[in-house]
């Protein structure tokens, strides 16, 4: 009877796990500044990187014991449940070895080793599939420590994007839409509607973007999308900014700073923006650059800073929460990055360690049914400048997983009615 009530629950539960979709796992607090950089993808942007192209994490680990990491690749599909892929038919090599390229911090109040893992490297030589990746870094009790989503794509098809304006008039001047021709040229793509997954990410940001859209209709070789609400996003404000290059004099955005063990930087306290007219201010669409003055390798000489954040809001009573996000923390809603509110100030405040640079960042409203409001405090508005990438995907009939073939990136500057 046990034997059998075992089956049971096996034959219910494998599914579960085969299927479910995989989440990121973000780090302990002793590991910051996790960055991928290619050729082609700037530091703190989301990693879309083509078939065959080298790239380099890094990330810097806040103790002094120089602990070992070592990491795993894995491939997915469109929507994050596990390939029928082996690994070695999606890599030449061999993963779950020791990260040894890492330096000591020098010259900083902050002690941190700077650890950096390259691939293609001696052991993992390549990874030969397009589509959708995780890397898992691990602690030498072969603990989890964090994960990483990263996409290669192979180009075989044109992908076309514009932006536009709303279509709905309700909301002409709060969103934006992204109109796509996806141009299938010589390859033969069949029954699209099943076979054509596509992807759209505003300023590099997975947690908003748009999946399971599908073509609306077919124009000769082109795929066409031009939907009024299945791709149209809040255009929200241009991204809050602050630089701290130098630590120890007030900068752009820092009002004034503080040096106890390590040094403190208070930024101007920043008030709601939603009831306000918008006004053009040039960001980098939430991404991030360490940067230090008068050093030779940012990499370990830049110093961590406590950096004070302080917006001027009502308390929410609803049950509500306001965290502050950016590339910077990979979007995360975490306790490191919620913000408390201060009744003697009436305001809200957070601090957390951040490396020296020039920083995006906005403050986004949890709901209680969990539900993100990203312009409760920031406002949307129609003339921001945000950037959108499509993914297309393919998994042809009968294929085993799904392929990357078409990448396309455009952004809001020109938009157009």
């Amino acid at each position: 009877m046990q034997i059998r009530a075992l089956t049971i629950i096996l034959v219910f539960c494998f599914p579960i796990l085969l299927f479910s979709q995989v989440e990121e796992l973000n780090p302990p607090n002793y590991i910051k500044t996790i960055t991928f950089k290619s050729a082609n993808t700037q530091q703190g942007e989301l990693p879309i990187l083509q078939l065959n192209e080298p790239f380099l994490l890094e990330f810097d680990a806040l103790v002094t014991t120089e602990p070992d990491f070592y990491y795993t690749i894995e491939h997915y599909n469109y929507d994050w449940t596990k390939s029928n892929l082996v690994k070695m038919e999606y890599m030449i090599g061999f993963d779950d070895y020791r990260i040894v390229d890492y330096s000591n911090s020098y010259n900083a109040y902050q002690l941190y080793s700077h650890y950096r893992l390259q691939i293609p490297n001696q052991q993992t030589r390549a990874l030969t599939k397009s589509g959708n990746y995780l890397i898992s870094i691990y602690n030498d009790d072969r603990e989890l420590v964090f994960t990483r989503k990263f996409m290669i794509y192979e180009q075989k098809l044109g992908v076309g994007v514009e932006i536009k304006r709303s279509r709905d008039v309700r909301y002409i001047a709060g969103k934006q839409n992204v109109d796509i021709r996806i141009n299938t040229g010589g390859v033969n793509v069949n029954n699209p509607l099943q076979t054509i997954n596509t992807l759209i990410i505003q300023n590099n940001n997975l947690r908003t973007a748009i999946k399971e859209v599908k073509p609306q209709y077919t124009l000769g070789q082109q795929l066409v999308y031009r939907y009024t609400d299945e791709t149209a996003f809040w255009a929200g404000n241009e991204f809050r900014f602050f630089e701290n290059k130098d630590v120890r004099a007030a900068n752009v955005g820092v009002q004034f700073i503080d040096l106890k063990d390590i040094y403190h930087n208070y930024l101007f306290v920043n008030f709601e923006r939603a009831s306000q007219p918008y006004t053009y201010n040039p960001d980098i669409n939430g991404n991030f650059l360490v940067t230090a003055l008068n050093v030779e390798d940012v990499n370990i000489e830049a110093d961590y800073t406590m950096t004070h954040f302080a917006l001027a809001y009502p308390e929410l009573t609803d049950g509500s929460k306001i965290y502050i996000y950016g590339n910077f923390n990979n979007y995360a809603l975490e306790d490191m990055n919620r913000m408390v509110y201060n009744r003697i100030k009436k305001r809200y405040e957070a601090a957390f360690k951040l490396k020296q640079g020039f920083y995006n960042y906005k403050y986004v409203v949890l709901n209680p049914d969990g539900k993100l409001d990203e312009g409760r405090i920031s406002g949307n508005y129609w003339q921001t400048e945000n950037n959108y990438k499509v993914l297309v995907y393919y998994r042809d009939l009968g294929a085993r997983y799904d392929e990357l073939i078409g990448f396309g990136e455009a952004t809001s500057v020109n938009i157009s009615n």
